[in-house]
This record gives structure tokens, C-alpha cells and sequence, in this order.
């Protein structure tokens, strides 16, 4: 089975984006992990399966995005990757605004003319049960056991994918590498998390790096960035607009206040387009 792909990043956060509207696609998570592989296969942070909304679902979308990470484990939202849709769903359906549904909701992308995408994550949720933690806590002040003592707590949310953010008093405080795999699986967290690291180092900036469950240490993530800032505000660290620089790129994140809703502004870039023939790899 040919299938056309394209390859898109955010940031350097990167996707394989496959269109599944007119047609099922066998994606096992084998499959999905030969995919991912970088030296075998086309490599992503993300696959992107595009399908068609479901007709009787609530509120109207142009369509249904699942995100598969490299593992071939769902993530419930990724915000890097619906910038990606919204830019190619825009000039696809010749408009700017383009309604996601996704695990975390309906998502809407407005795509600029200058290749910037805004897309609206919707309201974080705090509640522990909603991370989730393991058991019932201060979501602001997460303690976890058996990690460096330089690593403070953490704070936890969910941007529809959970996340549990650290401030540090530099950049050199921890190696993501060597801790965001303890924390990615503690027991604190039954459904993993994405462990984001940052420095305050203005007001209104932030340098991030994020370890992703699934995926490890990527160049973005875009979900972990509306994390950290809503985070930082929390705490007090930051305002509610912020531009966040990771290691691939600079986003700008706003966490407004008429509705709670984070909003992420950034680069949404074509690679390239290709096909690939499915029964290559790994069923």
C-alpha cells in the first residue's frame, strides 16, 4: 500500500503527516515505530494521522487529527503538529481559521500569511486526577522521590497530554537526557508525562528543553511550552505572555485571561512531501 506523506516540523519538532480521510490505513504501533526509526524509515518526533470528523460528533471540525508518538503509543495532543495541520488544511481549504478535533478537544488554527500558525490549546487542567498523579496532591509543588537533589519540585497540569515542569537556576542545574526518563516513568504520574525543564530568564521569556514521553529529547514541543508558561505564571515567574526559546525555535505562548485559554503562535514548516509503501515495514 503506497501512501502519500508529508514531512512537516515546528520549531525542528517533527511529523510525518498521513491522510487517512478517504481511506483506512493499517498503523499498528510496530509499524508506527519502523516508521519513526531515522536510519530505516522516514523518522518524526510525531506521526499525524489526518481523518474525517465523525458526523454526529459535537461541534463542527474540518477534521479528526490523532497523534501517534515514536513508540506507536497515542498521545492526547500535540501543539507543534496542529500548527502543522492548521497550515496545511489552510491552503488546502483556502482560508485561514481550520477547527481540529482531537483527544483534547477542538482546537482551532489560524494560519498567517507569513507561515506563522496560532493555534488554541483551549484551558489547562490542574486538578491531580486530571494529569493525572498517582494520588491526590498540590499539583503546584510535585515531590518526586528518587531523583537528583538539585532537580525542586515540579509543577504539573495537562495541555490534554500531561506535563510537569521545572525551574532551574540555569540550564547546566540538570541533564534532560539523564533525568527526563526517570521522570517521564515515575510513579507519580500512571500515564507517563513530558518533562520540561526551563530557565526564567526575563519576565516575559523562558529557555525550555523538553523531554517527551515517547519520543525523548526533542527540539520542540509545543504543548510543553504552553505548559512551562502557564507554569512560571502560576508561580509567579512570568506574566501571562511569554516567548519561549527551545532548542529548535522560539514560540510565543499567551495564557489569556477572559478565558483561560493558552494560545501558541509559531513557524509551521513543509520539509517536504513524498510516498511511502506501508507493507515495507513492520506490521
Amino acid at each position: 500500500m503506497q501512501v502519500d506523506f508529508h514531512k512537516m516540523h515546528g520549531a525542528g519538532n517533527d511529523f510525518v503527516v498521513l491522510d487517512a480521510r478517504k481511506r483506512a490505513l493499517p498503523l499498528a504501533p510496530a509499524r508506527i515505530a519502523a516508521l519513526a526509526d531515522r536510519r530505516r524509515g522516514i523518522g518524526f518526533d510525531q506521526l499525524v494521522l489526518l481523518q474525517t470528523d465523525e458526523p454526529d460528533a459535537t461541534g463542527a471540525a474540518d477534521v479528526r487529527v490523532r497523534f501517534f508518538n515514536p513508540d506507536g503509543s497515542e498521545a492526547g495532543a500535540c501543539g507543534n503538529a496542529s500548527r502543522c495541520v492548521g497550515r496545511l488544511l489552510s491552503a488546502e481549504l483556502h482560508r485561514p481559521a481550520i477547527r481540529l478535533r482531537t483527544a483534547a478537544g477542538l482546537l482551532e488554527a489560524v494560519a498567517d500569511t507569513d507561515g506563522t500558525v496560532t493555534v488554541d490549546m483551549g484551558a489547562p487542567r490542574f486538578g491531580w486526577d486530571t494529569v493525572p498523579l498517582a494520588r491526590e496532591g498540590d499539583t503546584l509543588r510535585v515531590v518526586l522521590d528518587g531523583l537528583p537533589p538539585e532537580l525542586p519540585p515540579g509543577a504539573a497540569l495537562s495541555m490534554g497530554n500531561p506535563h510537569c515542569s521545572f525551574f532551574l537556576p540555569t540550564a547546566a542545574a540538570v541533564d534532560p537526557v539523564l533525568v527526563g526518563p526517570v521522570v517521564e516513568r515515575h510513579p507519580m504520574f500512571p500515564e507517563r508525562v513530558n518533562a520540561g525543564f526551563a530557565v526564567v530568564e526575563a519576565p516575559d521569556r523562558l529557555r525550555l528543553r523538553v523531554w517527551e514521553r515517547g519520543a525523548g529529547l526533542t527540539l520542540a514541543c509545543g504543548s510543553g511550552a504552553c505548559a512551562a508558561a502557564v507554569n512560571a505564571h502560576r508561580l509567579g515567574l512570568c506574566g501571562r505572555a511569554v516567548t519561549v526559546e527551545l532548542d529548535g525555535g522560539v514560540l510565543g505562548i499567551e495564557w489569556r485571561a477572559s478565558d483561560d485559554h493558552v494560545l501558541m503562535s509559531g513557524p509551521a514548516v513543509l520539509s517536504f512531501s513524498g510516498r511511502v509503501e506501508l507493507e515495507e515495514f513492520a506490521a
